[in-house]
């Protein structure tokens, strides 16, 4: 006869666990000996290993007691219904692991790989990382929005940083967060752009400046996220506006008799 302390050290589990299981009701308890000791015999030894192994094998205690009591058909049946748990739980944990990598890779998390490979490619062209996170953070709710329409719009951003003229503007973009609003460089820059936007709508068609077609409330969602995260964003809309265009995450051309399109 053994006592609990013994039983638990025998079958290589805590005296805890085995009082768990007696509240569970999986290892009968039994009756206090003469000194007032529980005294366990050999029956206890092998239905508390039997436990432990169910146990062990990531069997819920709810379903122990009935594996216990199971015959060898309806024994075979539930290890096969468990093993099948388990095996969706292992498919469920990998794909949390999964996204912990895509975590780890940075933009791989939130992003299309081929949005991921354009904003590579402003990084390995020079463009500062500050309005490579413009553009990261404008592509995120554009990806979920319209998930679409992106391998289009990223075959479209591909042929345009192929101009040099649309990389010099990002480079001094880039340059624009330390600037003031009243920096007369802004106008410059501003001048730049209009420009090279004017000479793009005249030779490809406006449609190639910017197609995103997305309802008004979203642009505007879009363009106060760009200027509050590039906030030279904001005066330089404001100067190009005077130039013939307006928008930012949308551009059009200003039509001078009536305002900017879609807007009065």
């Amino acid at each position: 006869m053994l006592t609990i302390g013994e039983l638990a050290s025998y079958t290589g589990v805590t005296v805890r666990a085995v009082r768990h299981y007696h509240a569970k009701g999986l290892l009968p308890e039994p009756e206090r000996d003469h000194s007032g000791y529980r005294r366990y015999d050999a029956g206890a030894l092998v239905e508390l290993i039997k436990i432990r192994t169910l146990a062990e094998a990531g069997v819920p205690l709810a379903r122990v007691r009935e594996l216990l009591q199971a015959d060898a058909e309806e024994f075979a049946a539930a290890v096969a219904e468990i093993d099948e748990r388990l095996r969706a739980e292992i498919r469920e944990r990998q794909q949390h692991r999964d996204r912990i990598a895509r975590l780890a890779a940075g933009d791989n998390l939130v992003l299309p790989p081929g949005v991921v490979e354009f904003l590579d490619r402003l990084r390995a062209l020079g463009v500062d990382e500050r309005i490579v996170q413009v553009e990261r953070d404008g592509w995120i709710p554009l990806a979920a929005h319209s998930p679409e329409r992106v391998p289009e719009w990223t075959a479209r951003k591909r042929e345009q940083i192929a101009d040099a003229h649309l990389i010099d503007f990002y480079l001094t973009l880039g340059r624009a967060f330390d600037w003031t609003d009243d920096d007369p460089r802004l106008v410059e820059l501003a001048d730049q752009l209009a420009a090279h936007l004017t000479r793009m709508a005249d030779e490809y068609g406006e449609d190639y400046v910017d197609d995103t077609d997305i309802e008004p409330p979203f642009v505007r969602l879009m363009d106060t996220l760009a200027f509050n995260t590039a906030p030279p964003a904001r005066r330089l809309i404001e100067l190009l506006r005077k130039r013939g265009w307006t928008g930012w995450t949308k551009l059009e051309r200003v039509d001078r008799s009536r305002g900017p399109t879609g807007t009065q």
